[in-house]
């Protein structure tokens, strides 16, 4: 699947320029254009594989370059005032053979969780291509500001794309981790999934059963939130030799025993591992696996009864699968579950969001009381009319 990314804000432009590296490093071509667009300078400057001719600066008559901090609704403005500026560039970029967008941002943060949804509705309008989000949910310890533009800003996203795909910091943070490196690993395990993802379909290898643009959009059809769960194992080489050629067909019967059970072994692990947003998987309304690898160590077969296993889980009825061939010693599993919902974490953001922003209702009409007062007592203050 050729996919036209956009990073929006500063963690949505370093996870398309992680994107970028990881392309460049395993050789593969589903990233069609980039486009990072930011408020801070600094945030753009700091990008390493995003050409500097694909690094977009706006609202820079109101904030010099220097970034809104975490004012979402001011995020929103800017892109609103700016939309016509972000249209031109990625009209000059072109959508020949692009098969979708995508509009990575940060939901905690003010220039990426506002102005995000903004852009996704005007794609919408303009282009044919399927829409899609990847929004990055902030961890506890981003502050309860975090968590309230995370719950405005999602609620506003998942209205405006074809389908959200969302990625729970708060799940992946480790314990005694800088900030850098917790966001440096969390953006390796993003573009790790989501490299197999749209990668399939974009193999050098035909695989036995293919996974086209196709295949992804209809998973993706109707809507709502999705998550990813992924599973891997490095792949033990056997010796050869006389005992090799010994028990030749006996070798080959049980390699193709292992792969069917490595196939269906990562695919279950990939389930009850950790999802990109821990939900329950049972709710969803599709899923498509994908299992990727050397060719030898594919199998049609496994994918058929994970495709099985899969139907009888979810509850939905549509579940597609397929393999993607590629070089390496180590066999994955991804399985995409589109349209989930009872999603513990919305809840929990929904909740945190709804009492900052009575707190700071709160700290507003202290503050104006605390004006009115000294009004009153200092006559100095006093309106003259």
């Amino acid at each position: 699947m050729r996919v036209f990314m956009i990073g929006y804000g500063q963690a949505g432009g370093r996870i398309v320029d992680t994107f970028l590296e990881y392309a460049k490093r395993t050789r593969q071509n589903f990233v069609s254009r980039v486009l990072a667009i930011n408020t801070a300078k600094s945030d753009l400057m700091g990008l390493k594989y995003i050409p500097m001719e694909d690094r977009l600066l706006i609202g820079e008559s109101l904030t010099k370059g220097h970034g809104i901090g975490a004012d979402n609704e001011l995020g929103a403005k800017v892109a609103t005032d700016e939309i016509y500026t972000i249209q031109s560039e990625i009209d000059k970029r072109g959508t020949y053979q692009v098969d979708a967008f995508l509009i990575i941002a940060g939901l905690g943060g003010g220039t990426g969780s506002g102005g995000a949804p903004v852009l996704a509705r005007r794609l919408k309008k303009l282009y044919e291509e399927p829409v899609y989000g990847l929004g990055i949910l902030p961890s506890e310890d981003e502050g309860a500001l975090c968590s309230l533009n995370a719950a405005r800003s999602l609620m506003s996203f998942v209205n405006e794309v074809d389908n959200l795909f969302l990625f729970d910091n708060n799940a992946w943070k480790m314990g005694g981790e800088s900030v850098k490196e917790a966001f440096a690993a969390i953006n390796e395990e993003i573009v790790r999934r989501f490299g197999i993802l749209f990668g399939a379909g974009e193999a050098n290898e035909v695989g036995q059963i293919v996974v086209d643009a196709a295949e992804i959009i209809n998973t993706l059809k109707g809507g709502g939130i999705s998550t990813i769960g992924y599973a891997t194992e490095r792949i033990e080489r056997s010796g050869g030799g006389f005992i090799k050629k010994l028990f030749k067909n006996k070798k080959v019967s049980m390699d193709k025993l292992d792969s069917v059970t490595r196939v269906t072994s990562l695919v279950r692990r990939a389930v009850l591992g950790r999802l990109t947003i821990p939900c329950d998987v049972t709710t969803a309304e599709r899923a498509l696996i994908i299992a990727a690898g050397p060719p030898e160590e594919l199998s049609r077969k496994g994918i058929e009864k994970s495709k099985l296993q899969i139907e009888e889980m979810i509850k939905g009825e549509e579940v597609r699968g397929g393999d993607f061939p590629l070089k390496g010693d180590h066999v994955s599993a991804i399985v995409l579950f589109s349209g989930v919902s009872d999603i513990p974490r919305i809840k929990e953001l929904q909740r945190i969001g709804a009492e900052a922003q009575k707190k700071i209702k709160e700290v507003a009409g202290e503050k104006e009381k605390e004006y009115k007062e000294l009004l009153d007592t200092d006559e100095t203050l006093k309106p003259l009319f």
